[in-house]
């Protein structure tokens, strides 16, 4: 309640809305589309029906967000936006980051446990220790690389190299620094700046997404190293996988929030929606750091 007027400030309902429905049908999609294509390889499909129903939930996703983000920003640049519901976008979004904190927590966790309990144990190390369950003379070392492993036993010829990361680390981090530049140009009224630096914020992105792919490309044709290669495989790419989902989402975010400034949305005191994209970039950023150390060094 407002004190100097002694009413109820006014909080804005958006009308009634179709698009969490198309929203929880694209997750669907992709959902089922994702199932399908890790079970081809176990002989549940023979067909590359996982690929295009995957690509079909990805497209109604993209079209169901665009409709979407349209919509807020119009309200917001309509006025419709008030004090209390502007707070409640605040919290939403630090909690929607917690919970993607704790999502990656989950792989970290089980990667952990994997590496300092259950393979030790495998190898006859401790108190819980049963051997010979992979194959008989089994030792741990990581990563488990096809040789000296017996060839029936899935494992990568060769670990996956630090170099390439290492500048994937340099321009992740160099994105984080030019974003605050152009968030600073926001705040201080530079136009141009703000501008400029963005840009560059998303050429970085763009090249941390292609230097990526190729280390994919490298991983499956030179080092053997696939999500099939062992427990090495399967945690690499489901921790580097996630990241990078993750990198697109927010290099998508950056692109439409460029796209507002060009339009000249947001202004010193009004900007949350670019705020909250530079609050997404940050933190994959420093998800970034902690799984270049525990997947790439250790």
């Amino acid at each position: 309640m407002s004190a100097a007027s002694g009413k109820t400030p006014a909080y804005y309902v958006p009308e009634q809305s179709k698009l969490p429905i198309w929203m929880a049908f694209a997750l669907f999609l992709t959902v089922i589309g994702t199932a399908l294509m890790l079970q081809k390889g176990a002989g549940m499909t023979d067909s590359h029906l996982g690929i295009w129903v995957f690509f079909a939930g990805a497209l109604v996703l993209a079209a169901t967000m665009y409709n979407w983000f349209v919509i807020v920003a119009k309200e917001n640049m309509a006025g419709m936006n008030s004090a209390q519901l502007k707070a409640s976008f605040v919290y939403s979004m630090k909690w929607f980051i917690v919970s993607e904190a704790m999502f990656f927590a989950a792989f970290f966790g089980g990667l952990f446990y994997i590496r300092l309990f259950e393979l030790p144990w495998m190898a006859g190390e401790g108190a819980k220790a049963v051997t010979g369950m992979l194959y008989d003379g089994f030792t741990y070392t990581w990563p488990l690389l096809t040789n000296p492993v017996p060839s029936e036993v899935p494992g990568p010829r060769e670990a996956m190299h630090w170099m390439l990361p290492l500048i994937n680390t340099i321009i992740l981090v160099t994105s984080s620094v030019t974003l605050h530049f152009a968030h600073h140009g926001l705040i201080a009224g530079h136009r141009s700046q703000l501008k400029k630096w963005l840009v560059a914020t998303i050429a970085l992105a763009l090249v941390f997404l292609c230097l990526q792919a190729y280390e994919y490309y490298e991983a499956y044709a030179h080092l053997g190293l696939t999500l099939n290669s062992g427990i090495y495989g399967s945690t690499f790419f489901i921790l580097t996988g996630f990241h990078g989902a993750h990198v697109i989402l927010g290099t998508i975010m950056l692109i439409v929030m460029a796209v507002r400034v060009f339009k000249g949305h947001f202004t010193a005191n009004d900007h949350f929606g670019f705020e909250a994209t530079a609050w997404y970039w940050h933190f994959v950023d420093v998800i970034w750091l902690i799984l270049f150390v525990l997947v790439y060094l250790i």
